[in-house]
């Protein structure tokens, strides 16, 4: 598990390459709510999602031979895109594995980051099978979109962020799907201010994070037929233990819920948001209960969305 001593030190070793995302506030959002809402927009970010961030601090730690060797990870997109950045700016070439249903805003993403795309089925099977012929082939060298503790530690520098900006916070919510941003927003948040609440919020087609939570071990998702592209992953062997002991409960919401939140940010806050990015507002709205009167951060993970395939 990443200590924060870590994520503090990838927060130094990434600052040059990524930048600070502003909080944002929507008055009509928090009447809605019930509770005063803090959205870290990681929208705004390099490549378009927080992804960078455990990305750049991960490939800043690869030697050169690993660089020389390649460079092979599986992504929907916005990890794959990013890694093509950070590996880039050090003059390595990446492969990515992408699912054939991936939003082209996503792919187009990657491509442009000089990544080399292959095609695997739109699940987990097919992406492992897919990626471990190409490191047998190619030697190439895995950097794991979610389940790697360098990962956590860079994306945990994104709720470092927020409370640093805002230490009244007493909730945040973070999208989950491999784990790897909440359990590092939990390994910084608990630590940095021990009595805050941190919640995950994952989609009823694909619950695997929710339902291992119930039952105490690792539960493959049953479907993967969600709006939220970037939520379609399976928790993952590092990111669940820290999700298991540090959580305070994973919200699942509805297609309809989450297409509802994704409309309210677009016309109130008049940000591009994707899917799983609203999806963290859905939960909110969901269980007012637990937020009531509360100052609340949320994450938005990431703002690409094909434009011409809006779902409203």
């Amino acid at each position: 598990m990443p200590t924060f001593q870590d994520i503090k030190n990838a927060h130094k070793r990434i600052r040059p390459f990524i930048h600070r995302t502003p909080v944002l506030t929507n008055s009509s959002l928090n009447k809605l709510s019930g509770a005063d809402l803090y959205f870290k927009c990681e929208n705004f970010q390099k490549v378009g999602s927080f992804k960078i961030r455990g990305a750049t601090n991960t490939v800043l730690q690869l030697t050169d031979e690993e660089l020389t060797l390649g460079i092979v990870t599986a992504s929907s997109g916005n990890h794959g895109a990013a890694l093509c950045m950070a590996v880039s700016n050090r003059g390595g070439k990446t492969i990515v594995v992408m699912p054939n249903n991936t939003p082209k805003i996503k792919v187009d993403n990657v491509e442009r980051n000089g990544g080399e795309i292959v095609w695997c089925e739109p699940i987990q099977a097919s992406r492992e099978k897919v990626l471990q012929e190409i490191m047998d082939e190619t030697g190439a060298v895995l950097v794991h979109p979610y389940n790697d503790e360098r990962i956590i530690a860079g994306q945990g520098t994104a709720a470092k962020e927020l409370l640093e900006d805002y230490p009244d916070l007493e909730r945040i919510v973070s999208p989950v799907s491999g784990g790897g941003l909440l359990s590092g927003t939990l390994c910084s948040a608990k630590e940095m201010k021990p009595g805050i609440l941190v919640y995950g919020a994952e989609p009823a087609e694909a619950d695997d994070a929710y339902r291992s939570l119930q039952s105490g071990e690792i539960q493959a998702n049953k479907t993967t037929n969600t709006i939220c592209d970037g939520l379609r992953a399976q928790i993952g062997t590092i990111t669940f233990p820290i999700i298991q002991e540090k959580v305070d409960g994973i919200i699942t919401v509805t297609e309809d819920e989450i297409i509802h939140s994704m409309r309210l940010i677009w016309e109130r806050m008049k940000i591009i948001v994707e899917p799983s990015s609203a999806i963290t507002l859905s939960a909110i709205l969901k269980r007012k209960e637990l937020f009531k009167g509360k100052n609340v951060g949320l994450i938005l993970s990431g703002g690409n969305v094909d434009l011409e395939d809006l779902p409203f």
